[in-house]
This record gives C-alpha cells, sequence and structure tokens, in this order.
C-alpha cells in the first residue's frame, strides 16, 4: 500500500498540477514535473543505493532541507517553476513515503 502512495503521488499529484495550473500546455508541464525524477540520482551517491527503511529527506544531497529552501526559491522565476513544482512535488512524496515507514 505504501509503495502505491507513493508512487502515486510522484505521478498523480504532478498531472493534477500539470491540468488545473498549467491547462495549456499541461503536457509539457507534467513532462518538466516528472523529469525532476532525476534528483534521485543523488541515490547513487548511498550505501547501500537503496534501502527501504531509508528516509530519503535530509539523508541524500539533493534532498536535505538547504536543498528543499533552494526549490522553494525557485518557485518565483517563471523560467525555472515548473521544475521547481516537480522537485517539491518530489519532496512531499518521498516526505510522505518516510511518515508512512514509520507505521
Amino acid at each position: 500500500m505504501q509503495g502505491i502512495i507513493h508512487y502515486g503521488c510522484h505521478f498523480i499529484l504532478p498531472l493534477f498540477v500539470a491540468l488545473f495550473g498549467f491547462r495549456a500546455h499541461w503536457v509539457k508541464a507534467y513532462f518538466i514535473m516528472i523529469a525532476a525524477f532525476l534528483v534521485d540520482l543523488d541515490h547513487l551517491l548511498a550505501t547501500p543505493i537503496f534501502d527501504p527503511n531509508r528516509c530519503s529527506i535530509n539523508f541524500h544531497p539533493l534532498h536535505t532541507y538547504w536543498a528543499i529552501a533552494v526549490y522553494f526559491l525557485m518557485l518565483i522565476p517563471k523560467k525555472t517553476r515548473l521544475v521547481a513544482l516537480g522537485l517539491i512535488i518530489h519532496m512531499l512524496s518521498d516526505g510522505v513515503d518516510c511518515l508512512l515507514s514509520q507505521f
């Protein structure tokens, strides 16, 4: 169940944001937000690369609170807004995963 919620947040939440926030160019907006998954490349720096019991937030370099603060600042310029939304949605999804893994 946790995986369904996690990946649902990763794929469905950006779709809703694209459809309702960027209606005229929703496909482009959706794929730009999905491209923010590249932030997970920082998982390659961890040993082991995947640990189902590890919370990504504040562990991996691009998932730190400092990086998340930068993602929020990226909402300000229009040119980086969609990437920022994708990154923030990704961090929210990972944060939800961290909370669910505690139960």
